[in-house]
Formats: C-alpha cells, sequence, structure tokens
C-alpha cells in the first residue's frame, strides 16, 4: 500500500485541505516506486485518476516520469481545497490506495499559482 509523506511537515497535506475559501488550487504530488513497479503505480494512479476526474471540482491532471529516475509527478488543478478533500475521503478513492505496489512513497502538496512580474502570470 502507498505510504504518504509530507514535503513540509510544518503544514501536513492533510491540513491543507481544510483550507476554506482557497479558489483554484494544484496538488503536485511527487511518488517514489519501488524498482520495478513502474506500470503497476501507473496502473493504480490510473485508477485513482479516472475516480478523481469523475469528482465535481477536477479540472486537470498531467503525470510526469523522471528521466532515469522511480520518480513520478501528478500535477491536478481542482476548483477548490474542499473539492479535493471530498474526492480524496471518498470510498471509491481510498479503496484504490491498497493497489499501490509496497514501498511506493508519496508527497502531495497544494499550491497556487503566483504571479512574478515579467515572468509569468498568476
Amino acid at each position: 500500500m502507498i505510504e504518504l509523506k509530507d514535503i513540509d511537515p510544518t503544514r501536513p497535506f492533510f491540513s491543507q485541505l481544510e483550507e476554506v475559501d482557497s479558489g483554484t488550487v494544484t496538488v503536485i504530488n511527487t511518488f517514489v516506486y519501488p524498482e520495478g513497479e513502474f506500470e503497476a503505480v501507473v496502473e493504480a494512479w490510473r485508477k485513482d485518476s479516472v475516480v478523481m476526474m469523475a469528482s465535481p471540482g477536477w479540472i486537470s491532471t498531467q503525470l510526469y516520469h523522471g528521466l532515469g529516475s522511480h520518480v513520478l509527478t501528478n500535477v491536478s488543478a481542482w476548483e477548490s481545497a474542499a473539492q479535493l478533500r471530498s474526492a480524496f475521503q471518498s470510498k471509491e478513492f481510498q479503496d484504490i490506495l491498497p493497489l499501490y505496489p509496497d514501498g511506493t512513497v508519496c508527497y502531495p502538496h497544494l499550491e497556487q499559482k503566483i504571479a512574478v512580474p515579467g515572468v509569468c502570470e498568476a
């Protein structure tokens, strides 16, 4: 089964999901998977993504694979942290988590776009 860890222990992922009136959020979830488990992790991720995509508030999803590494990164946009929380806590989503191979670790974190003058817009 997958293990969730926090990138920033001072602001755990589950507390980020409690944000009220957050506006649009992006969850960046980095997975580190065991040797030989790439296909199993991608298939489990595909199944959990189908559940998320059918949930209210979902906007988009993209999966990235680290070059020559055991790292996958999921970037998903949501209309709000509350809607992501509802999808994450759903029985349908929770039932998929045991499908991830033992030793898979993920580091989810909520982000919001910021504007940097001359570089990027929010």
